[in-house]
């Protein structure tokens, strides 16, 4: 079994040594390891760095770069150099506990040609879980957050045939898209499976998307609008209506971003009660819109 794994990375060569030897602290005879690198137009010494792993020659190592582009350009890019049976997308801020991929290569047999994933728990530094424990053994990402009640991240590596089908759409020349865009793409026709234990550990950064939502919002409004135009053609019914509502009011907000109008937003909507919801929400949801991002 061989894993590709994938970090796009902007700035942050102290962070990526740490990522390393969390890599080099799994290394097994049981698993073959490609580390595939990106680097997003940094401007501090993250080649050198690169080129310093590189000559340890603990194990493969590949350095590209492109001028800043973003997370996702980045990433689609390196897809087609991958050649593991698994892929993991790996963030430059997160690293792979110990004994992570052991405990990947025990699933690997459970991979078949529906599977696009296994999923795994992920741990914050002080080795709390960042969401809740399955429910079910094998699901969607579209169900596991909207009909199952998870909200926190969680580790994915790809089965990398089928991740290969698959791209990060981004609209109007944008940096950044939510990953579910494609999850959701891909649950159409396939699923995950599901496994109770950790595998990567996470620490978000002050300057990450993920720490500014509400400027990633605002700086790229197209791909989020397009996202939750999609989810309306997704399996509404079980939804929990706290999810249902979370749905409705960034398709509004995004609408207002984007200067969508109601009458065009509104038929993209399906099912009736969705219908009903946004026409009641809509104009809160516009003033709270624009007082939020004046």
């Amino acid at each position: 079994m061989k894993i590709s794994i994938l970090t796009a990375t902007y700035n942050r060569s102290k962070l990526l040594k740490r990522l390393y030897n969390s890599i080099v602290k799994n290394l097994t005879n049981k698993v073959e390891i490609e580390w595939l690198i990106m680097d997003d137009g940094s401007s501090d010494d993250t080649q050198k760095m690169v080129e310093e792993f590189i000559q340890d020659n603990k194990f493969d190592i590949q350095y590209y770069s492109q001028e800043n582009s973003g997370k996702m350009v980045a990433i689609n890019k390196l897809i087609p150099y991958s050649t593991g049976d698994l892929i993991i997308e790996c963030d430059s801020d997160d690293y792979f506990k110990e004994n992570a991929f052991n405990i990947i290569n025990k699933s690997y047999h459970l991979i078949d040609e529906k599977t696009y994933a296994l999923c795994y728990l992920k741990y914050d530094q002080n080795q709390c879980n960042l969401g809740n424990l399955f429910k079910e053994k094998e699901t969607t990402m579209f169900d596991l957050y909207f009909k199952q009640g998870e909200d926190g991240e969680k580790a994915l590596v790809y089965n990398a045939k089928i991740r290969k089908q698959y791209s990060y759409e981004l609209e109007n020349n944008e940096k950044f898209i939510t990953e579910a865009r494609m999850h959701h793409k891909m649950d159409l026709k396939y699923k995950i499976k599901c496994f109770n234990e950790p595998i990567m550990i996470c620490e978000y950064q002050t300057e990450g998307y993920t720490n500014n939502i509400n400027e990633t919002f605002k700086k790229y409004p197209y791909g989020y609008y397009k996202y939750f135009k999609e989810m309306f053609d997704m399996n509404c019914k079980g939804i929990y209506f706290n999810k249902r509502m979370y749905l409705i009011k960034h398709y509004i907000l995004f609408s207002s971003l984007t200067n969508v109008k109601f009458k065009e937003a509104l038929k993209n909507v399906k099912w009736t009660f969705n219908k009903i919801l946004f026409t009641i929400l809509y104009i809160p949801g516009i003033i709270a819109t624009k007082i939020k991002f004046k």
